[in-house]
C-alpha cells in the first residue's frame, strides 16, 4: 500500500470514527420481504370482529336445507393469519359445537391456505388451497379429498371432493359455500354448507 493510499484509508476511517460516512443498510432478506403485510394481509385484518352467523347444511342434492340460527363467530389476527372461532351464541337454541379455521395468503406460493376443524362431524382436520390469489373478491380453494361418514346409522366412508367459496359482499356481510362431490356413481356436485356473516356493531 503505498503513502497515498495510506492517507485515504485513515481519512475515511476517522470519518467514519465520528459518523460522517453514510453506511449503507443492509438489503432485507427474501424472509423479511415476503413477511410483510401485503394487501391480502390488510383485507383480512379488515374482518376482525364478531360476526352474527346462519348456517345451512344439505344432506343431499334437492333436499331440504337444515338451517341453524343463533351462531357466533369470534375473528382475530394472529400474525398474518385470520383466525375464526365458531360456536351457538347464549340462548341459541343450536347444540353445543366449535368450529375453528384459519385463512391466509402464502406470498411465497402466491395462493390462499385455509384449514378447517368442526366438532360436528368426525371429519377431523381439512387442509385447503387455492390455486392463485382471489379473483374479483372471491377466494376458492380446494379441499384435500377426504372420506365422509354420512348422515345414517353406519359408517359410509364415502370418498369427498370439495371446494369452497370466500366472498365479502360488502364490509358488513360475509358468505363461505362449500360444494361436495361424492364417490357414488352420480357425479352430482351440489351446495352443501353455507355460511351467512353479518358484523355485529
Amino acid at each position: 500500500m503505498n503513502r497515498n493510499s495510506i492517507a485515504a484509508f485513515v481519512s475515511i476511517a476517522m470519518l467514519a470514527a465520528f459518523g460522517l460516512v453514510p453506511v449503507r443498510a443492509a438489503e432485507p432478506t427474501a424472509a423479511q420481504r415476503m413477511s410483510e403485510a401485503g394487501p391480502e394481509r390488510q383485507s383480512l385484518e379488515k374482518q376482525t370482529g364478531t360476526w352474527d352467523v346462519v348456517a345451512s347444511i344439505w344432506p343431499a342434492p334437492g333436499a331440504q336445507p337444515i338451517v341453524s340460527r343463533g351462531i357466533v363467530a369470534e375473528r382475530k389476527m394472529i400474525g398474518s393469519i385470520l383466525q375464526e372461532t365458531m360456536h351457538p351464541g347464549p340462548g341459541s337454541q343450536t347444540p353445543a359445537f366449535t368450529r375453528l379455521d384459519y385463512l391466509d395468503f402464502d406470498r411465497v406460493e402466491g395462493r390462499w391456505k385455509y384449514v378447517s376443524m368442526d366438532t360436528r362431524f368426525p371429519v377431523s382436520i381439512m387442509p385447503a388451497a387455492s390455486f392463485g390469489p382471489a379473483e374479483h373478491g372471491r377466494i376458492d380453494v380446494h379441499f384435500t379429498p377426504q372420506g365422509f361418514v354420512g348422515f345414517g346409522p353406519e359408517v359410509e366412508g364415502r370418498f369427498m371432493v370439495s371446494d369452497m367459496a370466500i366472498s365479502s359482499p360488502d364490509a358488513d356481510h360475509a358468505l363461505k359455500e362449500q360444494h361436495v362431490l361424492m364417490a357414488d356413481g352420480t357425479g352430482k356436485s351440489w351446495l352443501f354448507v353455507r355460511y351467512e356473516y353479518t358484523r355485529r356493531h
